[in-house]
């Protein structure tokens, strides 16, 4: 009987599984250079295409996400504050002005004789009252006339949430009794008549202040009457709101 060779039972070595990583180096490769290629031409169709069949290659179709051109870019926060800064200011223009309307269709007929003035700024609504439609001469206690008038103005602040300022102006005749040693005092008891008129007509005091300004902040010259008439009144200032802020403003 032959006797069994021992090499018959070593299994016999493959001396080209080699060409298996091989070919798959090269379908890598060609992969690869397929797409620098594609990228370098810019071109949303033939990328479209390049995607799918590479998904379909390569695990599936939607291997491949298509581009989106539509993305909008992503803003700097300092812009983006700046736009919503903006966008309360407009609103708040567009609040004062419906308010102005209102005011100066409420005072409408003093407007027309020009005794009120509604003027529209960039710090809010002026609202200008000769003091002769108020006061006495000389004097800072409000007639019946000045009351009704300014409790017209209160009707429409009273709910409102704006902060409000009223002025006390006089012309440059120097003043002096026991009352008043000067315009200072003048024009700030005036202020205050106003005030007090207001918080007794609803407006919320803590929204309230009064200020004197005697003849230091004319609006025309005091060269003649017509002038210092002018410059004898009362401003009612409602403030506009404060977009970085929101002062101006109370709850």
């Amino acid at each position: 009987m032959a006797r069994k060779r021992y090499d018959d039972d070593v299994p016999t070595e493959h001396h080209e599984r080699w060409l298996i990583s091989y070919a798959d180096l090269i379908t890598l490769l060609f992969a690869f250079f397929v797409v620098m290629y594609a990228i370098s031409i810019v071109n949303e169709g033939k990328y479209q295409v390049l995607s799918d069949a590479l998904g379909d290659a390569f695990g599936g179709r939607g291997a491949a996400t298509k581009v989106n051109t539509n993305v909008e870019p992503v803003l700097p926060l300092s812009h983006i504050i700046n736009r919503r800064r903006n966008e309360a200011a407009r609103r708040e223009q567009e609040k004062m002005g419906v308010m102005a309307r209102e005011l100066s269709a409420t005072l409408l007929p003093l407007v027309k004789s020009g005794q009120v003035r509604v003027i529209q700024n960039a710090r809010g609504i002026s609202v200008e009252i000769n003091a002769s439609i108020l006061f006495p001469q000389g004097e800072a206690v409000l007639d019946g006339e000045g009351q009704v008038i300014l409790a017209q103005v209160a009707g429409l602040l009273k709910n409102d949430s704006h902060r409000i300022e009223v002025e006390g102006h006089t012309d440059d005749l120097p003043i002096a009794n026991p009352l008043y040693p000067s315009n200072w005092e003048l024009s700030t008891a005036r202020a205050s008549s106003v005030v007090r008129l207001f918080a007794a007509n609803g407006v919320p005091e803590v929204r309230l202040s009064a200020i004197g300004f005697a003849a230091t902040r004319p609006v025309a010259p005091n060269t003649d009457e017509a002038g210092k008439a002018r410059n004898r009144r009362v401003a009612v200032m409602i403030l506009a709101a404060l977009p970085e802020t929101g002062g101006n403003i109370l709850p």
